[in-house]
């Protein structure tokens, strides 16, 4: 069988920004997210730990589908959750960009909370006593203080997350379909190209998100190497 690896003159660009978009709104909300809720896992001794902690590293170990199933259950307006959400927020999530986000939100929320985890509990708690010594609160404490001194967990939590999100496509197929222009992100252009034997635009979609992944890592591995030679 001859394969034929030309992109072509007529490339769909669109597909590359909205996988760009949603990695950005994804990776942010993680951050939102990640840091009060790793902070918490990092120092909390409550008995509930264990549990929050199988929950969040839950998406490590699911297969993408079933993960994707089961959003698309909740999802649904035929659901309690995705028919509340619907209503009350005017937000429709099963087959829509705002699923897309919801869903890779869940599904990256271990490669944010885990390094952010690591890099509290790496941290001499001498650094929280002696900010509460001086009267700071927990906000204070966790924004000024620890944070400043755990850049390398807060990178790679960032770029992982943001790297996971552009890469996904199991779940993102499973609760967005493949619109274009809504959730046809390029993971999924590349299966729809593939399907269509139209393999220079899939060549083209895969050599975007291979340079992408490989810079985003590049610059994680290079900074962390250099913030570890200045603290030495």
């Amino acid at each position: 069988m001859n394969l034929d690896f030309s992109a072509g003159s007529e490339l769909d660009w669109q597909p590359l920004w909205l996988t760009l978009r949603l990695a950005l709104c994804a990776t942010t909300i993680l951050l939102l997210l990640g840091i009060p809720l790793a902070y918490w896992v990092a120092y909390t001794r409550t008995r509930v730990k264990p549990l929050v902690e199988t929950l969040v590293s839950m998406p490590l170990v699911l297969p993408p589908s079933v993960l994707g199933f089961y959003l698309l259950l909740a999802f649904s307006p035929q659901h309690a959750f995705g028919q509340w959400v619907e209503h009350w927020l005017h937000v429709r999530l099963a087959f829509s960009f705002a699923g897309l986000v919801l869903g890779s939100v869940i599904f990256s929320l271990p490669f944010m909370v885990q390094p952010l985890q690591s890099g509290f509990e790496n941290l001499p708690l001498s650094l929280i006593e002696a900010s509460r010594t001086l009267g700071k609160s927990d906000f204070f404490t966790l924004f000024r203080v620890l944070l400043p001194n755990m850049k390398p967990a807060l990178l790679t939590g960032t770029v992982l997350s943001f790297a996971h999100a552009i890469g996904e496509f199991g779940v993102v197929l499973m609760i967005g379909g493949n619109i274009p222009g809504v959730t046809r992100v390029a993971s999924i252009a590349i299966f729809d190209e593939v399907e269509s034997l139209h393999y220079g635009a899939a060549n083209f979609y895969a050599m975007v998100l291979f340079a992408v992944s490989f810079a985003i890592l590049l610059i994680v591995f290079l900074m962390n190497r250099r913030w570890i030679k200045a603290a030495a």
